[in-house]
């Protein structure tokens, strides 16, 4: 049973002055979180019955509006009580008139009904209105039915003129847990070849969303496969068939692996505290992880066994992990940290059967800007994504690296070289080339524990140039 619909006092406010001259309904995605049970994030008012002027006049004594939106029928107001955004539309006929997510025309129309103002929005389970006053609600798709049954369903063949809803179903699968209907999926597969229409920008904005909110991460990849355009995605789409060894990934191929991984990610508390860009960076690191298992996988001898191996798939996953995010639009200085993160996310299975204080400070410094902390994460997730199998051996490894950079006031950022310019000058050396090279072999020295403070820098600086 769902709880009482909490408004802002400054919204209800609004809404008494607006239901003077129209009839306003609460829309869109505030409901379908609130019938969820989760705290509606933002509320969006559509106001049928009453002319954009009517509307502004109403509204305007509330704040600051902005009528930018005027064409679309879309006042924004900003609380001047709270400064909090409110968004009224008034109900809209939509027709298409070009390519595109941004291909068509808008008509607000204050005589709408709410069956036909419903209509015009992606799935049934954002085409459910509530009644601010009465708590009554109008769901003539059948929102609540597919809200129950863990459901998205396109409200109306007008579904397939904005291509971008197919992505949007991605993230919404994954925010919310939610399985695409087979006559939606069908639809996709119909428009699969616009995704060339779609403006890189709002490509990234639905990833985004995806890789910040998933409750399920897996299911977004679900649904991009069953809608035909996961073929747009061809680093992700690779992994689907790519064999594993079955005794050490009994899941199945790298697709599915990928997916337990996504999943094992955000089931960390670590992941679950963590801001929304750290959020991005993690879930698209495990995303990218094994992108290189494709090209480097093969059937080889191990031991007197024929096993499937990839060797060298980290170093062959950092490329393919940027391809991918120049792809959907992703902000440049993601790159480095995802790449970082893709390229060494083996590290606790390499090198010494401890880590050393110096391999800890040069892992430190390969991952920058990532930290050991964000590396923990990532392999936390890739350890978890083969079940039955668990690994406590591995966690303990992971345990240990973490505690180690800690240890080292490493976990959460690089070491920074200790010796500076300031200090050649200070033992009497002119400004000169030469001292790049000079800072270069003291900072590698300070990685390997020749020193770990300014004075015994010193020393190995004057004892340095004394040899050279």
């Amino acid at each position: 049973m769902i709880g009482e619909l909490k408004l802002p006092a400054d919204l209800r406010a609004m809404l008494d002055a607006v239901r003077r001259v129209g009839r306003p309904r609460l829309v869109g995605g505030g409901v379908r979180d609130w019938l969820l049970g989760l705290e509606p994030k933002d509320f969006d008012l559509e106001v049928a019955g009453v002319d954009f002027e009517t509307l502004h006049r109403a509204l305007a004594r509330f704040g600051a509006t902005d009528v930018v939106g005027r064409s679309f029928g879309v006042i924004k107001v900003r609380s001047a009580a709270t400064g909090a955004e409110y968004d009224f539309s008034l109900p809209r006929r939509e027709s298409k008139t070009g390519a595109g997510h941004c291909g068509f025309a808008v008509a607000p129309d204050p005589a709408l009904s709410d069956a036909d103002a419903a209509a015009r929005r992606d799935f049934t389970v954002n085409a459910i209105a509530c009644d601010p006053f009465t708590g009554t609600l109008i769901d003539p798709h059948g929102g609540q039915r597919d809200l129950a049954a863990r459901v998205l369903r396109h409200t109306s063949a007008a579904f397939t003129e904005d291509p971008l809803r197919v992505l949007r179903a991605m993230q919404l699968a994954a925010r919310f847990d939610f399985s695409l209907a087979p006559e939606t999926a069908a639809l996709c597969r119909s428009i699969a070849d616009t995704f060339a229409e779609l403006p890189v920008e709002r490509v990234w904005h639905e990833w985004e969303k995806w890789a910040e909110k998933s409750a399920k991460p897996s299911r977004g990849l679900t649904v991009l496969e069953e809608s035909g355009w996961l073929r747009h995605f061809p680093e992700v789409a690779a992994l689907r068939g790519t064999p594993q060894e079955p005794e050490w990934h009994p899941e199945g191929d790298v697709f599915t692996h990928t997916q337990l991984c996504l999943d094992a990610l955000v089931a960390l508390d670590d992941w679950k505290n963590s801001s929304a860009p750290r959020r991005r960076l993690l879930a698209f690191a495990v995303l990218a992880h094994d992108f290189g298992k494709p090209a480097t996988t093969q059937r080889a001898d191990r031991h007197g066994v024929l096993r499937w191996i990839s060797p060298g798939h980290e170093a062959a996953g950092g490329p393919l992990a940027e391809n991918f995010l120049r792809r959907i639009g992703a902000p440049l200085e993601t790159d480095p940290p995802i790449r970082a993160l893709v390229v060494d996310h083996l590290a606790h299975h390499h090198g010494q059967a401890h880590f050393s204080d110096t391999a800890v400070r040069r892992l430190a410094r390969k991952l920058a800007p990532a930290t050991i902390d964000d590396l923990a994460a990532v392999m936390r997730a890739d350890s978890n994504g083969r079940p039955p199998l668990t690994s406590p051996g591995t966690h303990a490894r992971i345990d240990e690296l973490v505690a180690k950079a800690h240890a080292l006031a490493l976990s959460a950022s690089a070491p920074k070289p200790l010796m500076r310019g300031r200090h050649l000058l200070a033992l009497g050396l002119k400004p000169d080339p030469k001292f790049t090279p000079v800072l270069d072999a003291a900072f590698e020295a300070q990685l390997d524990g020749a020193f770990s403070d300014e004075a015994g820098g010193l020393a190995w600086l004057r004892d340095f140039l004394q040899d050279s």
